[in-house]
């Protein structure tokens, strides 16, 4: 299945939709308003600046709206009833915006003319839209009804529970390359031409084939392995679920099940879809914002490190963010240039490391602030769990393997860990903090990252970051 090809798809047809969709209305905006504002056909109506700029502009008004409805995230398994409502609510919420912003501007001769245009375009918009991506979700679905389009998965187990997944998962669209075994299965259920190899061998199988999910089957007799097992497969960064039906430990985990069949998803969370694009789009202009109107800010900063003590301005470091990808990681400098010369240190109260002027910054948290940088160039985003350092994250997933769960979000400049607990001096109080992260990543929404931004803010003005 080709995902960057189905969206265009889906894209493509929403915008010659719109365009015609438009150009109708056009038609009876004419029939009931223009031709008394002294256009003599509607070929010269339709050809007036006002109407070509509104042909031109509302398709893409329409499709930029779609994405941030969240449409366009998930190109296959679409639910008809989900596209029906998600379509039904967009096109209401597009409608009324250009109704009030474009349409209002005419001026009929009676104003019941205002409810004609406006449940006609809503009518047109709705069912062309909803139509055509049915369309295109019903070719999509007929296409992996007959396995001609299928996702590459790995299955992890070879007992009973693996049998059931390679009976169901091709109904559903999933190519099975292999199953591996967990070593925890005593009597393999599954043929042993179709074992490729043990959990040992997954660096190798994950770097040799074209594996797009990994699907893990464990046995109920081993929870405690199962549990463990799924931790370890998170570095992979490759989308996990779990089959799990009634006699499976994870069969008690609050999450959806997928397409009717007992798959659960171990690396999604409860972000919407509408909200992560509007999220993504909310970072993009605070940062943007704030690198220029506090441009002087910087300059400040910057002159203050310089003058504090020897060393260079800004403070680099390799991190672990979104899927486990490194990425550098900008601060103003608080610290002598040689702190780190013995290797990584967690900061303590009162270190001998930090400068005076650095002791500032991290009372106030000004030397995150470069780390809008960070954000424009996509490795972080305002609201998220802090990223780590690859020898903390070593000692961390030792006593909480579960951590591997927040390289699934993008790590922010602020976090409801840091807002709560604050810095930490050990890894043990890190893996306090961590509660606190997981229980942002198990209720992430729009809501909450902007209540953690206004307890941020209230941290910076009151200078309690340290």
């Amino acid at each position: 299945m080709d995902k960057k090809k189905q969206i265009i798809t889906y894209v493509a047809t929403d915008f010659v939709v719109a365009a015609v969709i438009w150009l109708l209305l056009n038609v009876l905006r004419y029939s009931e308003v223009a031709q008394y504002e002294g256009f003599p056909s509607v070929g010269s109506y339709l050809q007036s600046w006002q109407v070509v700029k509104g042909q031109i502009l509302i398709p893409f008004f329409w499709i930029v709206l779609y994405y941030f409805s969240g449409y366009y995230n998930s190109p296959f398994g679409k639910s008809r009833i989900d596209e029906l409502f998600s379509t039904f609510v967009t096109v209401a919420i597009g409608v009324t915006f250009i109704f009030f912003v474009v349409i209002l501007n005419d001026l009929p001769k009676s104003f019941d003319i205002y409810y004609t245009i406006y449940f006609a375009y809503f009518a047109m918009q709705f069912f062309a839209t909803y139509v055509s991506r049915s369309i295109i979700t019903g070719y999509a679905a007929a296409k992996i009804a007959r396995r001609e389009w299928a996702l590459n998965v790995l299955v992890i187990g070879v007992g009973s529970q693996a049998v059931r997944v390679a009976a169901e998962l091709p109904k559903v669209g999933y190519r099975i390359l292999g199953f591996v075994s967990d070593e925890a299965d005593v009597q393999p259920a599954i043929a042993a031409a179709d074992i490729l190899g043990t959990v040992g061998d997954l660096p190798r199988l994950i770097g040799s084939l074209t594996v797009d999910e990994i699907v893990l089957a464990p046995e109920a007799v081993h929870n405690t392995d199962s549990i463990k097992l799924l931790y370890s497969l998170y570095k992979y960064k490759r989308p996990i679920k779990i089959w799990a039906e009634r006699d499976n430990p994870f069969y008690a985990v609050d999450v959806r099940t997928i397409h009717g069949i007992p798959l659960i998803e171990a690396t999604a969370n409860n972000f919407s879809e509408a909200g992560k694009n509007i999220k993504w789009a909310i970072d993009k202009i605070v940062a943007v914002l704030f690198l220029t109107l506090f441009s002087p800010l910087y300059a400040y900063i910057a002159i203050g490190v310089k003058m504090s003590s020897k060393g260079p301005v800004f403070f680099r470091q390799e991190r672990i963010g979104y899927m486990g990808r490194p990425f550098t990681i900008y601060k103003f400098r608080t610290m002598y240039a040689d702190a780190e010369k013995n290797g990584p240190l967690l900061t303590e109260k009162d270190d001998p490391r930090v400068t005076k002027f650095g002791r500032f910054l991290r009372k106030y948290r000004l030397d995150e602030i470069p780390q809008f940088w960070n954000i424009l160039a996509g490795d972080m985003s305002l609201v998220g769990p802090r990223p780590e350092q690859r020898y903390y994250i070593d000692r961390i997933v030792l006593k909480a393997p579960y951590y591997y769960l927040l390289h699934n979000v993008r790590p922010g400049i602020t976090s409801w860990g840091m807002v709560k607990y604050g810095y930490a001096d050990t890894v043990d109080k890190m893996i306090e903090r961590l509660n606190y992260d997981m229980m942002y990543y198990k209720n992430m929404s729009l809501t909450l990252d902007i209540t953690i931004m206004i307890y941020t803010v209230k941290i910076v003005l009151t200078g309690k970051g340290v």
